[in-house]
């Protein structure tokens, strides 16, 4: 009884002691700080608050700082960590209770016959619980039901990934864990790489480029940094290639964890965004994969509440590790033949396909490319992205892709015509040519494709004219032709657009008037920013609800606008609109394709 006594003791003089082990983590002080405007320790309420992130972020390392920190202010305290992983699918709520209760009252031999111990066993005790990577809600009905299970001044701490557990059960007090800043992210970078603050001599920078491929993931930067410690400036050199295009197995394991607990749909939809659709505007994603998944809207919901994707200004935006896992777990579908996978990103498989000709398989649905190349047998590829081909003159031989619902061209800039054969591509619905600056007209075949729905011709600065076939577009929803700074008119067919709901001209310095569309009934969006040679008053739908005509030689606007438009928002003032930007929703300058952003439709 004595050594039990004196062991007991020495566990409870050992925890006592606050870690100093978090002291040096980079930004754990400002988290600290938000965490304590949460739990309000002053308070003698019982509260529960969530820390909410991606993995890898530091959820579960803020939790072990705060924990660390408080638990010798609590009667009893208990760090139930990795949950997820330790109590897999489906979860046994009475084999869970029984090993918190365990924990929590330092007692190897509790047992339980029923789920109502707990609340009565702590009802009457000030405890911290921490659980760590809850991904069930059963989890947290076996572990923290109600706040009535503990005692005055209480705290239980939840960290997950999935914000629609936290919700549902439901807890108001969300801690979202955001990315590091850039110097936050070096400098993470940097003590695992060089074991100081800052890079060596001579390795800045490696180092900043090494930062900016692994993303500001603190787990990532972590991994990465302490892989390049100790390695010579040649060996970084010679690892920054295959970093480009490979994830380091530890990241990839744990990320992997995330994506495993989706089901077979959420996981198709999580490689479409990854390989596809990362950048792209939330709408287009939606009207493109409405066919292949049932209820897009919520399976998209599904994936930002896990914390796999994020939408910022309606842009769907995937860290850049989570993107390079789906590229990779794609690559897994069929390691040694590209020909067999749904997507092909990286530049070497995608030469192999197109050289023997494997790209014709059922399996590969979309390309992304840098290059211009010749294309043949694709007849089932649904979406297409060249980008930056900057020498390509003449688009490739894309007669046989019958099913291609989506062409990017993304700064092609020598691009000067289009092939009259695009005007047989019966089943495309979008053409983005953003940045096409030498494209001087359209085919007129243009007006075949009557199923298109969007056309993007912004920054297209040589376009002079439109076809006049471009009437027959009757689905045409969205044209933008910002920065189109040579185009002079519009064909008066524009006016047979009726499904038209937008027409962005922002930009179009040398138009000097625009068709009649009085009848274009659908037309929500007319933006004429900087359409300086413009000097009349266009004759308009009444329908419109977003009309800007700043930066326009138009003197005055007639006085019965006002009472035959439908609750327009009219912009007329410099400090309406933004000079520097000819986008849609998205930006469309072209930039990298490894922006955080990348530009399109």
């Amino acid at each position: 009884m004595i050594e039990e006594i004196a062991t007991d003791v020495s566990n409870k003089l050992i925890s006592s002691v606050p870690s100093s082990d978090f002291n040096s983590l980079v930004g754990m002080r400002a988290h600290m700080e938000n965490m304590d405007l949460l739990l309000r320790l002053d308070s003698n309420e019982v509260r529960m608050i969530g820390i909410w992130g991606p993995s890898g972020i530091g959820k579960s390392t803020i939790a072990r700082s705060l924990f660390s920190q408080h638990s010798p202010d609590f009667q009893l305290s208990v760090f139930m960590e990795n949950i997820k992983r330790e109590y897999p699918r489906p979860c046994a709520q009475l084999q869970l209770q029984n090993k918190f209760l365990s924990l929590i009252l330092n007692q190897k031999d509790v047992t339980i016959h029923h789920l109502g111990v707990a609340q009565d066993r702590l009802k009457d005790k000030k405890v911290l619980v921490v659980l760590d990577d809850v991904d069930q809600s059963a989890q947290l009905d076996a572990l923290a039901k109600e706040l009535w299970w503990f005692g005055p001044g209480s705290r239980v701490i939840v960290t997950t990934q999935d914000k629609r557990i936290l919700k549902a059960h439901p807890i108001n007090l969300i801690y979202e864990v955001g990315f590091p800043h850039d110097d936050e992210a070096l400098e993470i970078f940097c003590i695992n790489a060089f074991g100081q603050k800052s890079p060596y001599d001579g390795f800045g920078d490696l180092a900043l480029e090494v930062t900016k491929l692994v993303g500001k993931l603190p787990l990532g930067l972590s991994v990465v940094g302490s892989y390049f410690k100790g390695l010579s400036k040649e060996e970084w050199e010679h690892e920054l290639p295959r970093l480009r295009t490979r994830l380091d197995g530890d990241i990839e394991s744990i990320l992997k964890l995330s994506y495993d607990t989706l089901c077979n749909d959420d996981q198709a939809l999580f490689l479409h965004i990854a390989c596809f659709f990362n950048g792209r505007h939330i709408t287009i994603v939606e009207e493109c994969l409405a066919e292949n998944f049932s209820g897009i809207k919520g399976r998209l919901r599904v994936l930002a509440e896990r914390s796999l994707i994020s939408v910022d200004s309606g842009v769907i935006k995937m860290h850049d590790l989570l993107a390079l896992l789906g590229r990779e777990i794609v690559r897994k579908q069929a390691p040694y033949e590209p020909g067999q996978r749904q997507f092909l990103v990286d530049d070497e498989d995608i030469c192999k396909v197109l050289s023997d000709g494997t790209v014709g398989s059922r399996s590969v649905i979309g390309i992304t490319i840098e290059l211009g190349k010749e294309l043949k047998t694709i007849r089932n590829l649904k979406w297409l992205k060249l980008t930056e081909a900057k020498n390509l003159k003449e688009l490739p031989d894309l007669s046989t892709a019958i099913n291609l619902r989506r062409l990017d061209l993304w700064c092609c800039s020598s691009l000067v015509e289009l092939p009259s054969f695009i005007g047989n591509m019966t089943s495309l619905k979008e053409l983005c040519l953003i940045g096409c600056s030498s494209l001087v007209e359209l085919p007129s075949s243009i007006g075949n494709m009557t199923h298109f729905e969007q056309l993007n011709l912004n920054k297209c600065s040589s376009l002079v004219e439109l076809p006049s076939s471009i009437g027959n577009l009757t689905n045409l929803q969205d044209l933008y032709l910002n920065g189109c700074s040579s185009l002079e008119k519009l064909p008066s067919s524009i006016g047979n657009l009726h499904c038209l709901q937008r027409l962005q001209m922002k930009g179009c310095s040398k138009l000097k008037a625009l068709p009649i569309i009085t009848n274009l009934e659908s037309l929500l969006e007319l933006d004429l920013s900087n359409c300086s040679s413009l000097k009349s008053f266009p004759e308009i739908c009444t329908n419109i609800v977003d009309l800007k005509i700043n930066g326009t030689a138009i003197e005055e606007i007639p006085p019965s606008f006002r009472t035959r438009i439908k609750e327009c928002r009219l912009s007329t003032s410099e400090s309406d609109w933004e000079s520097e930007e000819y986008g849609s929703e998205e930006s469309d300058e072209c930039g990298s394709p490894e922006s955080d952003a990348p530009s399109s439709c």
